[in-house]
């Protein structure tokens, strides 16, 4: 077994606002020099709370991690509408007549579960090769096919009812925009809806109670700042581990399916585990049917083995 010096693992950043996730990736890249850095779902410039950002070999993970629940924090502000669907766009309506607050619970109720939504202008979706961002610079808007997103919870409570301000917690899937759940209940209500605030508490098994700041990070010693890192293993704590023999880690390392008889297990197809040589964590698996049996492989390693990765995933 071979492991390489270089910083990996996962930082749990607390953007603060103005800040892309670009930024905060490149931000972190010099801090920690390493070159190997990614995230696992922006956060636009505006919002703030928890990113998880992977350092060196953990990288490899985040194909995997797009596609977990987050967890926000919102502030609603009716009786406006914008081009960006938050408060920093241009204004587009104006409507002093808001709704009680009872209308506003139940508007906002009816989006609970599986919704559609019209991903807004001001994104980084991409239509055709093109950033929707960039062409609504550009003052080109085009039209967006509704995608599906299900919002697992939202809870709603008035800040102030007299000037239309709501706090939201909403629990959703990934590519859910809460700038547009903000603007669809605000139609829904016939006097338009903004995102006036966004910050992210959950995303995945990450909550932004264990996040630290740039500034904190900043402040830490080199040694310190490889020691608040997280094993990439957290990224996917909710999966079962799956420990393997020797024998069968050295076939599973170059690629071969274990089959689950010979392990005892009995894991659903398209399933995915932890797999760990003895204590340590070294791949991601994923139950398939080889032969006509079903048997785990490695769809991403983690740990080097002589030197080199033998399953193709560089």
């Amino acid at each position: 077994m071979e492991e390489l010096n270089e910083p990996s693992g996962v930082l749990l950043l607390d953007k603060s606002a103005g800040m892309t996730s670009h930024d905060a990736v490149g931000q972190v890249r010099k801090l920690y020099g390493i070159r190997q850095v990614g995230h696992t779902g922006t956060l636009d410039p505006m919002a703030t709370g928890v990113l998880p950002i992977l350092l060196g070999r953990a990288a490899k993970a985040s194909e995997y991690l797009l596609c977990e629940k987050k967890r926000y924090e919102a502030v609603l502000r009716l009786g406006l509408s914008t081009d960006t669907e938050d408060i920093s766009g241009a204004v587009l309506s104006v409507c002093s007549d808001l709704p009680k607050k009872e209308r506003v619970f139940e508007a906002a109720s009816s989006f609970r579960g599986n919704i559609l939504q019209i991903p807004p202008m001001y994104s980084a979706l991409k239509i055709h090769g093109q950033k929707l961002c960039d062409l609504a610079r550009k003052n080109i808007e085009v039209d967006r096919p509704a995608r599906s997103v299900t919002v697992y919870a939202l809870d709603i409570k008035a800040l102030n009812e007299e000037e239309g301000l709501y706090a939201l917690d909403v629990c959703c899937s990934k590519g859910t925009y809460i700038r547009t759940l903000c603007a669809d209940i605000g139609k829904k209500l016939s006097c338009g809806g903004v995102m006036a605030a966004l910050r992210r508490t959950e995303s995945g098994s990450f909550s932004l109670s264990d996040a630290l700041t740039l500034e904190q990070l900043k402040e830490l010693s080199p040694k310190e700042r490889k020691e608040v890192l997280l094993p990439v293993e957290k990224c996917f704590s909710s999966l079962p581990a799956v420990v393997l023999p020797p024998f069968f880690r050295r076939l599973c390392s170059s690629g071969c399916p274990i089959y689950l008889k010979k392990l005892g297990l009995d894991l659903p197809e398209k399933s995915r585990v932890r797999l760990y040589d003895g204590e340590k964590f070294f791949a991601l698996g994923e139950v398939g049917v080889y032969g006509g049996e079903p048997a785990v492989k490695a769809v991403k390693q983690f740990v080097l083995y002589g030197g080199e990765e033998r399953n193709g995933n560089p």
